[in-house]
């Protein structure tokens, strides 16, 4: 009996504009039949007015130890870090990643940081460190980004004509 992988996106936020909410369902109910997707929001630190860099760091490490208990360590499921400063992929190197993901059982959890960014805490514990783009992303745009490229490295590696890459 062949397991399907399950891939989870830990984010931090809720109540997203409609318009990210309108982009993330349409892709999510998409990939559905190629992949088990599941999103968990974990709710945003709550902000000072005119936060400090130790109140930033703080924000950071609160929503950092929120996305660790929300990953599933225990069991097979990897932790894939999005990260400004994390390895650039291409979608047909993700397609990899997900296939080989696939081939050893594991499951994949992908944690989107809050609006400062990820704690050293969760960058220590990813299994991978992934940058969607040089550019800096905010990061409701990261969800709906992020699903479509699931979305798209999924087409790939079930030969569906969504993709047109070279």
């Amino acid at each position: 009996m062949v397991r399907t992988m399950k891939v989870r996106i830990l984010t931090v936020g809720n109540k997203m504009p409609s318009w990210v909410q309108t982009g993330f369902d349409e892709y999510f109910k998409r990939i559905q039949p190629m992949l088990s997707t599941e999103i968990v929001e974990i709710a945003a630190a709550k902000r000072a007015k005119n936060p400090s860099d130790a109140n930033l760091a703080q924000y950071r490490e609160q929503e950092g130890q929120a996305i660790l208990a929300a990953h599933n360590a225990a069991s097979r499921e990897q932790l894939w870090v999005l990260d400004v400063k994390g390895k650039m992929i291409s979608t047909e190197g993700l397609a990899d990643k997900l296939a080989d993901g696939m081939q050893q059982g594991d499951d994949i959890a992908l944690a989107i940081g809050g609006a400062d960014g990820v704690s050293p805490a969760v960058l220590a514990k990813a299994d991978a460190k992934l940058s969607l783009s040089a550019l800096t992303l905010p990061h409701p745009l990261v969800r709906v980004v992020l699903m479509e490229q699931l979305y798209r490295a999924m087409s790939i590696n079930n030969n569906h004509p969504y993709h047109r890459g070279n």
